[in-house]
């Protein structure tokens, strides 16, 4: 298994979205340089902000595409083309319907589900990364799914999203050393 240099957040640039249930990648990303002490800053060339954490032997980057979710590949593609990072060894941490919030699962590969984020990736760089899917519920309809993803989640649903991308941030060192069986098994066993 490849180990992990890149780890996308999934979600929408601007304040208009970054509280909505959209962008719990972004939040996972914003958790994971906020442990390592590193800032995201603009990087025109990968349309996105990037961090780079070095610390405790692991090396890897951190992007939020400031494209909008349906052109995020588009940014993914450019850091990874540049850094000459497999697809293999990127993780894209995403919202997802299918599981209820607190709930977060670790997959390699696999279709987008409807998801836009996950869509425009697999078109730019094919389907054969890491994803951390964090769960968000689904609003009960699929007519419904639009708007659900766009609005905030309310203060206890946030925080269990929170809680989960905290501890999903544990399985980081495995996932660097490429002990995606390890990385798996710690997340998929919490309480």
């Amino acid at each position: 298994m490849s180990s992990v240099q890149l780890i996308v957040g999934l979600g929408n640039p601007g304040d208009k979205y970054e509280q909505t249930r959209h962008n719990a990648g972004f939040w996972f990303v914003d958790e994971v340089a906020r442990q390592n002490g590193v800032v995201f800053r603009p990087e025109t060339k990968f349309l996105g902000h990037v961090a780079r954490v070095q610390s405790n032997g692991m090396d890897f980057w951190l992007l939020k595409p400031s494209t909008f979710m349906n052109r995020s590949g588009q940014s993914i593609q450019a850091l990874a083309k540049f850094y000459k990072i497999p697809v293999e060894s990127i993780l894209v941490a995403h919202d997802e319907l299918d599981l209820e919030p607190g709930v977060a699962k670790l997959k390699v590969g696999g279709g987008h589900g409807g998801h836009n984020g996950l869509r425009d990736m697999i078109a730019a760089m094919g389907k054969n990364f890491m994803r951390l899917r964090l769960g968000i519920g689904h609003p009960g309809h699929r007519d419904q799914v639009v708007d659900y993803v766009l609005k905030a989640a309310s203060k206890p649903e946030r925080q269990v999203i929170d809680d989960v991308s905290y501890e999903a941030t544990k399985i980081i060192p495995e996932l660097t050393k490429g002990d995606l069986q390890k990385a798996m098994h710690l997340l998929h066993t919490k309480k």
